[in-house]
């Protein structure tokens, strides 16, 4: 069965992007949400096995979203996205439980190579 991933950013573009290398690896795109109030929202909806994670959103940012569905389920697994390489942020989504970091733009192998490895964790 393929793994059913949620996707978060509230670039339209990143999430196409996003989705299009995940489609054509064979993974299965449950929903899509442009901020975190949406994602916390979809992920209670469909409980996917992984969520990718924007940090700078409006509404609700991903750190505040990715503690809200730890909350839920403390074995959530989020990878954050952001563009930003700022060493504070990267520090702050660990502690808050993110999985892993994949910053933008993205490189395809790295996107899979991230997901890949969090799924097997």
């Amino acid at each position: 069965m393929a793994n059913r991933i949620l996707i978060v950013d509230d670039a339209a573009f990143m999430r196409m992007m996003i989705k299009d290398i995940l489609s054509k690896n064979g993974f299965e795109i449950v929903g899509e949400a442009s901020d975190g109030a949406q994602a916390v929202e979809l992920y209670k909806e469909h409980t996917p096995d992984l969520v990718t994670m924007d940090i700078t959103m409006p509404e609700m940012d991903g750190i505040t979203a990715l503690k809200e569905i730890r909350g839920m389920n403390p074995d959530a697994k989020v990878i954050m996205c952001s563009a930003m390489g700022q060493q504070a942020m990267v520090i702050d989504a660990i502690q808050a439980g993110a999985k892993d970091f994949i910053v933008k733009p993205f490189q395809a192998d790295r996107v899979i190579e991230a997901i890949k490895k969090t799924l097997e964790a």
